[in-house]
């Protein structure tokens, strides 16, 4: 962030309304010129900074987005292969099962 902090006294740039002498207009003149001079500064250092600001926070939304789009992919895929291991441990048991059925008969015991 900017040193240039904007507070009310840096952005006041006419102080009064007080008479001005002809002789005393140029040297009034000045002084508002700088003093809005040096308010337009601070305030171009903020702006500048909230535009670093709003960039990097930019980049990070989009790296956020690029992570994410892994994670959706890799749980698509672990997803996938859960369900494959659910089904093959349901054939196998499956297949456990008629292979001792098939042994008790074979064994003569029948059940």
């Amino acid at each position: 962030m900017s040193d240039m902090k904007l507070t009310k006294e840096k952005m006041l740039t006419f102080t009064g309304h007080e008479k001005i002498g002809t002789l005393k207009a140029g040297e009034k003149l000045t002084e508002f010129g700088e003093k809005q001079n040096n308010a337009n500064e601070a305030l171009a250092a903020n702006v500048n900074d909230l535009i670093k600001r709003v960039c990097a926070l930019e980049d990070a939304q989009l790296r956020n987005e690029e992570v994410m789009r892994r994670i959706t992919n890799e749980l698509a895929s672990f997803k996938k292969e859960l369900d494959r291991v659910r089904l093959t441990e349901k054939l196998n048991s499956g297949a456990i099962e008629r292979l001792d059925r098939a042994l008790k008969l074979s064994e003569g015991d029948g059940k």
